[in-house]
């Protein structure tokens, strides 16, 4: 069910190492959720450098949101967003401090994956 979405410049490290990212996010997820890799959605959208910006400045750095059901316990997030955040710097050498993620929940009655309604988290 999660769905991680990549925002990231076409000239980014990011944007080089999307396999990798994808293969680092998915080992974060399941380790901290349980959840198996199969259930893990990610994607990247590549925009020209000079497109991503804090208030009026462009940044070079990119963003993430990912979507993950309701019902994880704020520790659970906090590990997830740590861990997702050290192996995006790990993968691509860019600075932590650079880029920013948003977890953002639904809850699992609005989610529909292989033509089904998943389950709430707590339900796993």
């Amino acid at each position: 069910m999660p769905f991680y979405q990549f925002t990231v410049p076409t000239d980014s490290p990011s944007a080089k190492l999307k396999a990798d990212i994808a293969a680092a996010v998915t080992e974060v997820h399941t380790s901290v959720t349980g959840a198996p890799a199969s259930y893990v959605n990610v994607s990247f959208s590549e925009v020209p450098p000079g497109s991503i910006f804090v208030a009026d400045k462009a940044v070079p750095y990119g963003r993430m949101v990912g979507i993950i059901r309701t019902g994880r316990t704020p520790e659970t997030k906090r590990e997830l967003i740590s861990g997702l955040a050290a192996a995006w710097s790990k993968v691509t050498g860019e600075p932590v401090e650079g880029f920013a993620l948003f977890l953002q929940e639904v809850p699992g009655s609005a989610v529909m994956e292989e033509g089904r309604i998943l389950p709430e988290a707590s339900e796993d």
